[in-house]
Protein backbone atom coordinates (compact mmCIF):
# COMPACT_ATOMS: atom_id res chain seq x y z
CA UNK A 1 0.00 0.00 0.00
CA UNK A 2 0.98 3.73 -0.86
CA UNK A 3 2.68 5.71 2.38
CA UNK A 4 0.48 8.72 2.42
CA UNK A 5 1.83 11.89 0.60
CA UNK A 6 2.52 14.54 2.71
CA UNK A 7 4.13 17.38 0.47
CA UNK A 8 3.79 18.40 -2.95
CA UNK A 9 6.60 17.10 -3.85
CA UNK A 10 5.50 13.78 -3.39
CA UNK A 11 2.32 14.35 -5.51
CA UNK A 12 4.58 15.59 -8.52
CA UNK A 13 6.39 12.47 -7.92
CA UNK A 14 3.25 10.09 -7.73
CA UNK A 15 1.72 11.60 -11.16
CA UNK A 16 5.16 11.47 -12.68
CA UNK A 17 5.83 8.01 -11.73
CA UNK A 18 2.19 6.99 -12.28
CA UNK A 19 0.88 8.82 -15.29
CA UNK A 20 4.82 10.03 -16.86
CA UNK A 21 3.93 10.88 -20.78
CA UNK A 22 -0.12 11.31 -20.37
CA UNK A 23 -1.49 14.68 -21.07
CA UNK A 24 -1.60 16.70 -17.58
CA UNK A 25 -2.74 20.51 -19.20
CA UNK A 26 -4.23 21.03 -22.17
CA UNK A 27 -4.46 24.92 -23.39
CA UNK A 28 -4.94 27.10 -25.99
CA UNK A 29 -1.67 29.24 -27.30
CA UNK A 30 -3.28 31.57 -30.10
CA UNK A 31 -5.29 29.24 -32.32
CA UNK A 32 -2.82 26.23 -31.29
CA UNK A 33 -4.08 23.96 -28.44
CA UNK A 34 -0.76 22.73 -26.80
CA UNK A 35 -0.45 19.58 -23.83
CA UNK A 36 2.26 19.14 -21.18
CA UNK A 37 2.80 15.96 -19.84
CA UNK A 38 2.82 14.75 -16.19
CA UNK A 39 6.38 14.38 -17.14
CA UNK A 40 7.05 17.74 -18.35
CA UNK A 41 4.91 19.15 -15.26
CA UNK A 42 8.01 17.34 -12.92
CA UNK A 43 10.95 18.74 -15.14
CA UNK A 44 9.90 22.16 -15.40
CA UNK A 45 8.65 22.60 -11.92
CA UNK A 46 12.36 21.77 -11.06
CA UNK A 47 14.08 24.12 -13.31
CA UNK A 48 12.05 26.73 -11.35
CA UNK A 49 13.56 25.46 -8.05
CA UNK A 50 16.69 25.42 -10.14
CA UNK A 51 16.18 29.46 -11.35
CA UNK A 52 15.44 30.35 -7.41
CA UNK A 53 18.89 28.57 -6.40
CA UNK A 54 20.35 29.97 -9.21
CA UNK A 55 19.63 33.42 -7.53
CA UNK A 56 19.77 32.42 -4.23
CA UNK A 57 16.43 33.03 -3.88
CA UNK A 58 15.65 29.23 -2.28
CA UNK A 59 13.44 29.61 0.69
CA UNK A 60 12.12 32.85 -0.09
CA UNK A 61 8.75 34.47 -0.73
CA UNK A 62 7.80 34.24 -4.28
CA UNK A 63 4.80 35.73 -5.65
CA UNK A 64 2.82 35.12 -8.73
CA UNK A 65 -0.40 37.11 -10.24
CA UNK A 66 -2.31 36.13 -13.16
CA UNK A 67 -5.03 33.92 -14.72
CA UNK A 68 -4.28 30.39 -14.95
CA UNK A 69 -1.87 28.88 -17.27
CA UNK A 70 0.60 26.36 -17.20
CA UNK A 71 3.75 28.90 -16.54
CA UNK A 72 1.65 29.97 -13.16
CA UNK A 73 1.44 26.46 -12.03
CA UNK A 74 4.98 25.70 -12.54
CA UNK A 75 5.99 28.84 -10.97
CA UNK A 76 3.32 27.42 -8.00
CA UNK A 77 5.14 24.02 -7.47
CA UNK A 78 8.52 24.70 -8.29
CA UNK A 79 8.81 27.11 -4.97
CA UNK A 80 6.95 25.32 -2.77
CA UNK A 81 8.90 22.12 -3.67
CA UNK A 82 12.21 23.92 -3.18
CA UNK A 83 10.98 24.97 0.14
CA UNK A 84 9.97 28.57 -0.94
CA UNK A 85 6.69 30.25 0.50
CA UNK A 86 4.19 30.93 -2.72
CA UNK A 87 2.09 34.25 -2.69
CA UNK A 88 -0.40 33.62 -5.10
CA UNK A 89 -2.26 36.79 -5.74
CA UNK A 90 -5.27 38.04 -7.57
CA UNK A 91 -4.98 38.86 -10.76
CA UNK A 92 -7.84 41.53 -10.63
CA UNK A 93 -6.35 43.76 -7.71
CA UNK A 94 -5.79 47.25 -8.03
CA UNK A 95 -1.69 47.50 -8.97
CA UNK A 96 -1.57 49.49 -5.23
CA UNK A 97 -3.07 46.94 -3.65
CA UNK A 98 -0.97 43.91 -4.72
CA UNK A 99 2.63 45.71 -4.15
CA UNK A 100 0.44 46.28 -0.29
CA UNK A 101 0.39 42.44 -0.43
CA UNK A 102 4.27 41.76 -1.47
CA UNK A 103 5.10 44.14 1.40
CA UNK A 104 3.05 42.24 3.67
CA UNK A 105 4.20 38.93 2.67
CA UNK A 106 7.68 39.82 3.07
CA UNK A 107 8.35 38.55 -0.92
CA UNK A 108 11.72 38.58 -2.76
CA UNK A 109 10.20 37.60 -6.51
CA UNK A 110 7.34 38.60 -8.44
CA UNK A 111 6.25 36.16 -11.48
CA UNK A 112 3.63 37.94 -13.32
CA UNK A 113 1.64 37.34 -16.44
CA UNK A 114 1.87 40.36 -18.78
CA UNK A 115 -1.53 41.08 -18.40
CA UNK A 116 -0.07 43.02 -15.22
CA UNK A 117 2.56 44.24 -16.08
CA UNK A 118 1.45 47.72 -14.41
CA UNK A 119 2.10 46.15 -11.35
CA UNK A 120 5.88 45.14 -12.14
CA UNK A 121 6.41 48.88 -13.56
CA UNK A 122 5.10 49.88 -9.58
CA UNK A 123 7.07 47.53 -7.91
CA UNK A 124 11.01 48.93 -8.17
CA UNK A 125 9.43 52.41 -6.24
CA UNK A 126 6.87 50.30 -4.16
CA UNK A 127 8.71 47.28 -2.90
CA UNK A 128 11.94 47.56 -1.75
CA UNK A 129 12.42 44.03 -1.17
CA UNK A 130 11.11 42.71 -4.10
CA UNK A 131 15.09 41.25 -5.94
CA UNK A 132 13.86 39.99 -9.16
CA UNK A 133 10.90 40.18 -11.22
CA UNK A 134 10.32 37.38 -13.90
CA UNK A 135 7.71 37.92 -16.78
CA UNK A 136 5.73 34.89 -18.02
CA UNK A 137 5.60 35.55 -21.46
CA UNK A 138 9.03 37.71 -22.61
CA UNK A 139 11.18 36.24 -24.68
CA UNK A 140 14.65 37.72 -23.62
CA UNK A 141 15.52 38.75 -20.28
CA UNK A 142 16.56 42.85 -19.90
CA UNK A 143 17.43 44.84 -17.24
CA UNK A 144 13.76 45.51 -15.91
CA UNK A 145 12.78 41.90 -15.50
CA UNK A 146 13.69 38.35 -16.04
CA UNK A 147 12.50 35.97 -19.18
CA UNK A 148 10.60 32.85 -17.81
CA UNK A 149 10.68 31.03 -20.99
CA UNK A 150 14.28 31.50 -21.53
CA UNK A 151 15.09 30.91 -17.47
CA UNK A 152 13.38 27.41 -17.64
CA UNK A 153 15.35 26.09 -20.82
CA UNK A 154 18.84 27.33 -19.34
CA UNK A 155 18.09 25.38 -15.90
CA UNK A 156 16.63 21.74 -16.63
CA UNK A 157 17.78 19.29 -14.98
CA UNK A 158 16.98 17.51 -11.34
CA UNK A 159 16.61 19.21 -8.13
CA UNK A 160 15.48 18.00 -4.64
CA UNK A 161 15.74 18.85 -1.11
CA UNK A 162 14.39 17.62 2.15
CA UNK A 163 10.93 19.23 2.87
CA UNK A 164 9.57 19.94 6.52
CA UNK A 165 5.59 19.00 5.52
CA UNK A 166 4.41 21.45 8.88
CA UNK A 167 6.13 24.42 7.68
CA UNK A 168 4.66 27.02 6.25
CA UNK A 169 4.63 26.96 2.03
CA UNK A 170 1.89 28.94 0.93
CA UNK A 171 0.64 32.69 1.65
CA UNK A 172 -3.31 32.94 0.77
CA UNK A 173 -4.96 36.25 1.31
CA UNK A 174 -8.69 36.07 1.92
CA UNK A 175 -10.63 38.06 -0.03
CA UNK A 176 -13.23 38.35 3.10
CA UNK A 177 -16.71 39.82 3.07
CA UNK A 178 -15.89 42.41 5.46
CA UNK A 179 -12.23 43.83 6.82
CA UNK A 180 -8.72 43.87 5.88
CA UNK A 181 -7.67 40.59 3.79
CA UNK A 182 -5.81 37.88 6.28
CA UNK A 183 -2.46 35.81 4.87
CA UNK A 184 -3.77 32.62 5.78
CA UNK A 185 -0.60 30.68 6.45
CA UNK A 186 -0.91 26.79 4.91
CA UNK A 187 1.72 24.08 5.22
CA UNK A 188 2.04 21.36 2.61
CA UNK A 189 0.25 18.84 5.11
CA UNK A 190 -2.22 21.21 4.64
CA UNK A 191 -3.10 21.73 1.65
CA UNK A 192 -1.47 18.01 0.26
CA UNK A 193 -4.04 15.91 2.83
CA UNK A 194 -6.51 17.83 1.65
CA UNK A 195 -6.51 17.01 -1.99
CA UNK A 196 -5.66 13.11 -1.26
CA UNK A 197 -7.51 11.80 1.64
CA UNK A 198 -10.72 11.57 -0.26
CA UNK A 199 -11.45 8.80 -2.94
CA UNK A 200 -13.96 10.62 -5.19
CA UNK A 201 -13.97 7.93 -7.16
CA UNK A 202 -13.07 10.12 -10.47
CA UNK A 203 -11.23 7.85 -12.97
CA UNK A 204 -7.89 8.80 -14.24
CA UNK A 205 -7.79 10.16 -17.83
CA UNK A 206 -11.54 12.04 -17.17
CA UNK A 207 -11.40 15.48 -18.87
CA UNK A 208 -11.61 18.34 -16.54
CA UNK A 209 -11.57 22.54 -17.05
CA UNK A 210 -10.68 24.85 -14.91
CA UNK A 211 -12.85 28.21 -15.12
CA UNK A 212 -12.32 29.52 -10.91
CA UNK A 213 -9.32 32.24 -10.56
CA UNK A 214 -6.26 30.00 -9.69
CA UNK A 215 -5.17 31.69 -6.87
CA UNK A 216 -8.12 30.55 -4.59
CA UNK A 217 -7.80 27.49 -2.41
CA UNK A 218 -10.36 26.02 -3.84
CA UNK A 219 -9.81 26.64 -7.18
CA UNK A 220 -5.84 25.36 -6.63
CA UNK A 221 -5.96 22.34 -4.36
CA UNK A 222 -9.26 20.75 -6.04
CA UNK A 223 -8.93 21.71 -10.10
CA UNK A 224 -4.62 21.52 -9.87
CA UNK A 225 -3.96 19.54 -6.40
CA UNK A 226 -6.53 16.74 -6.56
CA UNK A 227 -6.42 16.18 -10.74
CA UNK A 228 -2.82 16.31 -10.70
CA UNK A 229 -3.11 13.26 -8.08
CA UNK A 230 -5.65 11.22 -10.14
CA UNK A 231 -4.32 11.68 -13.16
CA UNK A 232 -7.39 13.95 -14.31
CA UNK A 233 -6.35 15.93 -18.09
CA UNK A 234 -6.64 19.30 -17.53
CA UNK A 235 -7.74 22.14 -19.56
CA UNK A 236 -7.30 25.32 -19.23
CA UNK A 237 -9.94 28.06 -19.45
CA UNK A 238 -8.18 31.46 -21.00
CA UNK A 239 -10.46 33.84 -20.24
CA UNK A 240 -14.34 34.18 -18.65
CA UNK A 241 -15.34 35.54 -22.28
CA UNK A 242 -14.22 32.29 -23.86
CA UNK A 243 -16.03 29.68 -21.20
CA UNK A 244 -18.75 28.57 -23.98
CA UNK A 245 -16.43 28.55 -26.78
CA UNK A 246 -14.21 26.30 -24.24
CA UNK A 247 -16.47 23.71 -22.96
CA UNK A 248 -17.40 23.01 -27.01
CA UNK A 249 -13.76 22.80 -27.51
CA UNK A 250 -12.50 20.67 -24.54
CA UNK A 251 -15.72 18.78 -23.93
CA UNK A 252 -14.74 18.87 -19.79
CA UNK A 253 -16.23 15.90 -17.94
CA UNK A 254 -16.29 17.50 -14.65
CA UNK A 255 -16.02 21.21 -14.05
CA UNK A 256 -15.82 22.88 -10.38
CA UNK A 257 -17.96 25.90 -10.48
CA UNK A 258 -19.02 28.72 -7.32
CA UNK A 259 -22.88 28.89 -7.28
CA UNK A 260 -23.13 32.48 -8.75
CA UNK A 261 -21.95 30.98 -12.06
CA UNK A 262 -24.64 27.93 -11.86
CA UNK A 263 -27.46 30.18 -11.28
CA UNK A 264 -26.41 32.24 -14.04
CA UNK A 265 -25.70 28.83 -16.31
CA UNK A 266 -28.73 27.69 -14.92
CA UNK A 267 -30.97 30.58 -16.38
CA UNK A 268 -29.16 30.26 -20.12
CA UNK A 269 -30.27 26.73 -19.84
CA UNK A 270 -33.91 27.68 -18.94
CA UNK A 271 -34.17 30.58 -21.84
CA UNK A 272 -32.80 27.52 -24.62
CA UNK A 273 -34.97 25.23 -22.72
CA UNK A 274 -38.25 24.84 -25.32
CA UNK A 275 -38.45 22.64 -28.39
CA UNK A 276 -35.15 20.24 -27.23
CA UNK A 277 -34.84 18.04 -24.58
CA UNK A 278 -33.30 19.20 -21.64
CA UNK A 279 -30.19 16.78 -21.90
CA UNK A 280 -29.91 17.74 -25.53
CA UNK A 281 -29.66 21.50 -24.57
CA UNK A 282 -26.90 20.95 -21.95
CA UNK A 283 -24.94 18.50 -24.04
CA UNK A 284 -25.10 21.84 -26.86
CA UNK A 285 -24.01 24.10 -24.02
CA UNK A 286 -21.12 21.57 -22.68
CA UNK A 287 -19.62 20.58 -25.07
CA UNK A 288 -21.83 16.86 -24.61
CA UNK A 289 -19.73 15.39 -21.95
CA UNK A 290 -20.16 17.05 -18.72
CA UNK A 291 -21.81 14.83 -16.00
CA UNK A 292 -20.80 16.84 -12.71
CA UNK A 293 -20.35 20.23 -11.61
CA UNK A 294 -18.58 20.69 -8.26
CA UNK A 295 -20.13 23.43 -6.61
CA UNK A 296 -17.97 25.34 -3.27
CA UNK A 297 -17.28 28.98 -2.45
CA UNK A 298 -20.87 30.09 -1.16
CA UNK A 299 -24.50 28.58 -0.05
CA UNK A 300 -26.12 27.27 -3.44
CA UNK A 301 -30.15 26.83 -3.32
CA UNK A 302 -30.97 23.26 -2.72
CA UNK A 303 -33.58 22.59 -5.41
CA UNK A 304 -30.61 23.45 -8.26
CA UNK A 305 -29.44 20.17 -7.50
CA UNK A 306 -32.49 18.81 -8.60
CA UNK A 307 -32.87 21.26 -11.71
CA UNK A 308 -29.60 19.98 -12.97
CA UNK A 309 -30.23 16.45 -12.47
CA UNK A 310 -33.06 17.31 -15.11
CA UNK A 311 -30.86 18.23 -17.48
CA UNK A 312 -28.36 14.89 -16.56
CA UNK A 313 -26.12 16.73 -14.93
CA UNK A 314 -25.04 15.95 -11.35
CA UNK A 315 -24.07 18.99 -8.57
CA UNK A 316 -22.21 18.12 -5.59
CA UNK A 317 -22.27 20.84 -3.27
CA UNK A 318 -18.95 20.72 -0.63
CA UNK A 319 -18.01 23.32 2.48
CA UNK A 320 -14.83 25.08 3.13
CA UNK A 321 -12.72 27.57 3.82
CA UNK A 322 -9.07 29.08 2.77
CA UNK A 323 -8.12 28.72 6.28
CA UNK A 324 -8.94 25.07 6.28
CA UNK A 325 -7.08 24.34 2.60
CA UNK A 326 -10.23 24.75 1.59
CA UNK A 327 -12.44 21.67 2.14
CA UNK A 328 -14.41 20.95 4.83
CA UNK A 329 -17.40 18.64 3.80
CA UNK A 330 -18.47 17.54 0.31
CA UNK A 331 -21.59 15.68 -0.92
CA UNK A 332 -20.70 12.37 -3.61
CA UNK A 333 -22.45 10.95 -5.85
CA UNK A 334 -22.90 7.96 -3.48
CA UNK A 335 -23.09 9.48 -0.20
CA UNK A 336 -24.88 12.77 -0.30
CA UNK A 337 -27.86 14.59 2.00
CA UNK A 338 -30.57 16.95 0.34
CA UNK A 339 -29.56 20.54 1.95
CA UNK A 340 -26.39 20.10 3.64
CA UNK A 341 -22.80 20.58 2.23
CA UNK A 342 -21.70 17.20 2.60
CA UNK A 343 -19.88 14.73 4.94
CA UNK A 344 -17.18 15.78 7.10
CA UNK A 345 -13.09 15.12 5.01
CA UNK A 346 -11.51 11.92 6.33
CA UNK A 347 -8.81 14.10 7.66
CA UNK A 348 -11.67 15.83 9.91
CA UNK A 349 -13.65 16.63 12.93
CA UNK A 350 -16.14 19.03 13.66
CA UNK A 351 -18.22 20.36 16.95
CA UNK A 352 -20.63 22.87 17.37
CA UNK A 353 -20.13 25.71 20.25
CA UNK A 354 -22.89 28.23 20.69
CA UNK A 355 -24.28 26.96 17.20
CA UNK A 356 -20.99 28.13 15.51
CA UNK A 357 -19.26 24.87 13.59
CA UNK A 358 -15.45 24.02 14.93
CA UNK A 359 -13.15 22.24 12.72
CA UNK A 360 -10.03 20.29 14.01
CA UNK A 361 -7.45 17.90 11.44
CA UNK A 362 -4.93 18.19 9.50
CA UNK A 363 -5.50 21.09 6.94
CA UNK A 364 -6.24 23.53 9.28
CA UNK A 365 -4.07 26.36 8.84
CA UNK A 366 -0.77 27.32 11.22
CA UNK A 367 -2.58 30.91 11.72
CA UNK A 368 -2.76 34.61 9.87
CA UNK A 369 0.85 35.90 8.81
CA UNK A 370 1.85 38.90 10.71
CA UNK A 371 -1.64 38.49 12.90
CA UNK A 372 -1.77 36.64 16.30
CA UNK A 373 -4.12 38.95 17.60
CA UNK A 374 -6.65 37.91 14.39
CA UNK A 375 -4.88 34.26 14.67
CA UNK A 376 -5.54 33.63 18.44
CA UNK A 377 -9.73 34.90 17.66
CA UNK A 378 -9.63 32.30 15.12
CA UNK A 379 -7.89 28.85 16.35
CA UNK A 380 -8.16 27.92 19.86
CA UNK A 381 -6.57 24.62 21.28
CA UNK A 382 -5.88 23.26 17.30
CA UNK A 383 -9.81 24.01 16.42
CA UNK A 384 -10.73 26.25 13.73
CA UNK A 385 -13.76 28.56 14.40
CA UNK A 386 -15.09 28.80 11.02
CA UNK A 387 -17.70 31.51 11.64
CA UNK A 388 -20.65 29.78 10.13
CA UNK A 389 -23.94 28.54 12.38
CA UNK A 390 -24.99 25.43 11.53
CA UNK A 391 -24.95 21.60 12.86
CA UNK A 392 -23.35 18.12 11.88
CA UNK A 393 -25.68 15.37 11.99
CA UNK A 394 -24.81 11.88 13.23
CA UNK A 395 -24.15 10.77 10.52
CA UNK A 396 -21.15 13.63 10.08
CA UNK A 397 -23.27 15.62 7.47
CA UNK A 398 -22.76 19.52 8.12
CA UNK A 399 -25.84 21.88 7.76
CA UNK A 400 -25.28 25.78 7.41
CA UNK A 401 -28.13 28.03 8.92
CA UNK A 402 -26.07 31.52 8.52
CA UNK A 403 -22.69 33.31 9.35
CA UNK A 404 -22.04 34.18 12.91
CA UNK A 405 -20.50 38.18 12.31
CA UNK A 406 -23.68 38.72 9.97
CA UNK A 407 -25.94 37.37 13.21
CA UNK A 408 -28.50 39.87 13.36
CA UNK A 409 -29.55 40.36 17.40
CA UNK A 410 -32.61 42.18 17.99
CA UNK A 411 -33.49 44.14 21.08
CA UNK A 412 -35.76 41.55 22.19
CA UNK A 413 -32.69 39.31 22.49
CA UNK A 414 -34.02 37.47 19.35
CA UNK A 415 -31.58 36.00 17.00
CA UNK A 416 -32.35 35.81 13.14
CA UNK A 417 -29.39 34.91 10.52
CA UNK A 418 -29.83 37.21 7.44
CA UNK A 419 -29.19 33.76 4.85
CA UNK A 420 -31.64 32.22 6.52
CA UNK A 421 -34.31 34.74 5.38
CA UNK A 422 -32.24 35.78 1.90
CA UNK A 423 -31.65 32.36 1.20
CA UNK A 424 -35.58 31.74 1.18
CA UNK A 425 -36.73 35.19 -0.51
CA UNK A 426 -33.80 33.97 -3.40
CA UNK A 427 -36.22 31.58 -4.77
CA UNK A 428 -38.06 34.55 -6.27
CA UNK A 429 -36.74 35.05 -9.62
CA UNK A 430 -37.50 38.55 -9.49
CA UNK A 431 -35.32 39.06 -6.80
CA UNK A 432 -31.45 38.96 -8.41
CA UNK A 433 -29.57 39.89 -5.46
CA UNK A 434 -30.44 40.59 -1.61
CA UNK A 435 -28.75 41.86 1.45
CA UNK A 436 -30.86 41.23 4.76
CA UNK A 437 -30.16 43.08 7.48
CA UNK A 438 -30.94 45.38 10.81
CA UNK A 439 -31.48 49.16 10.36
CA UNK A 440 -32.99 51.31 13.09
CA UNK A 441 -34.08 48.11 14.88
CA UNK A 442 -36.13 46.77 12.29
CA UNK A 443 -35.25 43.83 9.72
CA UNK A 444 -34.36 45.28 6.56
CA UNK A 445 -33.70 43.78 2.95
CA UNK A 446 -31.87 45.76 -0.17
CA UNK A 447 -32.78 44.23 -3.38
CA UNK A 448 -31.29 44.65 -7.09
CA UNK A 449 -34.22 43.03 -8.99
CA UNK A 450 -33.85 41.52 -12.41
CA UNK A 451 -35.20 43.85 -14.60
CA UNK A 452 -34.97 41.84 -17.37
CA UNK A 453 -37.52 39.13 -15.92
CA UNK A 454 -39.30 42.16 -15.20
CA UNK A 455 -39.61 43.18 -18.52
CA UNK A 456 -40.38 39.77 -19.67
CA UNK A 457 -43.23 39.10 -17.00
CA UNK A 458 -44.49 42.89 -17.93
CA UNK A 459 -43.98 44.09 -14.51
CA UNK A 460 -44.09 47.62 -14.54
CA UNK A 461 -44.16 48.44 -11.18
CA UNK A 462 -41.08 46.58 -9.87
CA UNK A 463 -40.72 48.04 -6.08
CA UNK A 464 -44.72 47.48 -5.63
CA UNK A 465 -44.14 43.75 -6.62
CA UNK A 466 -41.77 43.51 -4.23
CA UNK A 467 -42.76 44.68 -1.73
CA UNK A 468 -45.97 42.54 -2.19
CA UNK A 469 -43.25 39.19 -2.24
CA UNK A 470 -42.31 40.42 1.30
CA UNK A 471 -45.50 40.81 2.92
CA UNK A 472 -46.65 37.55 1.44
CA UNK A 473 -42.88 35.86 2.98
CA UNK A 474 -43.79 37.84 6.44
CA UNK A 475 -47.33 35.79 6.47
CA UNK A 476 -45.37 32.38 7.03
CA UNK A 477 -42.85 34.28 9.76
CA UNK A 478 -42.70 34.37 13.50
CA UNK A 479 -42.99 38.31 13.84
CA UNK A 480 -39.24 38.32 15.05
CA UNK A 481 -38.21 37.41 11.44
CA UNK A 482 -41.01 39.78 9.77
CA UNK A 483 -39.32 42.03 7.10
CA UNK A 484 -40.15 45.61 7.81
CA UNK A 485 -38.20 47.57 5.61
CA UNK A 486 -37.19 47.63 1.40
CA UNK A 487 -34.32 49.42 -0.18
CA UNK A 488 -34.44 49.06 -3.94
CA UNK A 489 -31.08 49.04 -5.83
CA UNK A 490 -30.38 50.06 -9.20
CA UNK A 491 -26.61 48.04 -9.56
CA UNK A 492 -25.68 44.80 -8.42
CA UNK A 493 -23.63 44.82 -4.99
CA UNK A 494 -20.09 45.44 -4.61
CA UNK A 495 -18.45 41.82 -4.79
CA UNK A 496 -15.05 39.92 -3.06
CA UNK A 497 -13.06 38.16 -6.21
CA UNK A 498 -14.98 35.08 -5.06
CA UNK A 499 -18.16 36.59 -6.05
CA UNK A 500 -19.95 36.95 -2.37
CA UNK A 501 -21.65 39.98 -1.88
CA UNK A 502 -19.74 42.25 0.13
CA UNK A 503 -22.12 43.00 3.14
CA UNK A 504 -20.81 46.04 4.85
Amino acid sequence: MEKTLCTMKEIIDHADKNYGEQTAFRYKDGKEIKEKSYQDLKNDSQAFSRILEKYDMLGKHVAVIGPTTYEWILSYFGTVNSGGVIVPLDALLPAGEVCELLNRADVSVFVYDELRKDVAGLVKEKCPNVKYMISMQKEESNGESLSLSQLLSENQGDFSCELDPDKMCAILFTSGTTGKSKGVMLSHRNLTENAVCLDMKIPRGTVSMTVLPIHHAYCFTMDILKAIYIGIIICINDSVMHVSKNFKLFKPEIVLFVPMIIESVYAKLKAATGVLPKKMVAKSAFGGNLKTIVSGGAYLPPELVGHFKEYGITILQGYGMTECSPVISTNLEWESKEGSVGKLMPNCEAKVVENEIWVRGSSVMLGYYKMPEETKETLTDGWLRTGDLGYVDEDGFVFLTGRKKNLIILKNGENVSPEELENQLYQNPLIKEIIVREKDNIIEAEIFPDLEYAGKKHIKDVEGKLQSILDDFNKDMPAYKRIHGLKIRDTEFEKTPSKKIKRY
